[in-house]
């Protein structure tokens, strides 16, 4: 019994760190989200995860350009 109201508070404090997420646009899912707070409880240092998904943002933006540009190239719009 004990399992499930831990399961249950956890399943609850994730709900309303995504809420709190969702209303400050962080852009973090669910899932991401869960996984950001687990490395937190391992004693993962705040601002260096944080910086890390500004890092990947970033990265992740300029993989979307590259492949817009490439399919731009491949597939021009026709006229």
């Amino acid at each position: 019994m004990e399992d499930h109201n831990q399961t249950k508070t956890a399943a609850e404090a994730l709900d309303i760190a995504h809420e709190i997420n969702k209303i400050l646009d962080c852009g973090l899912d669910k899932e991401t989200l869960s996984i950001c707070i687990a490395l937190l409880e391992t004693g993962v240092n705040p601002e260096a995860l944080g910086e890390v998904i500004k890092k990947l943002r970033k990265e992740a933006a300029k993989v979307r350009k590259v492949q817009e540009e490439a399919n731009a190239a491949l597939f021009p719009p026709q006229q």
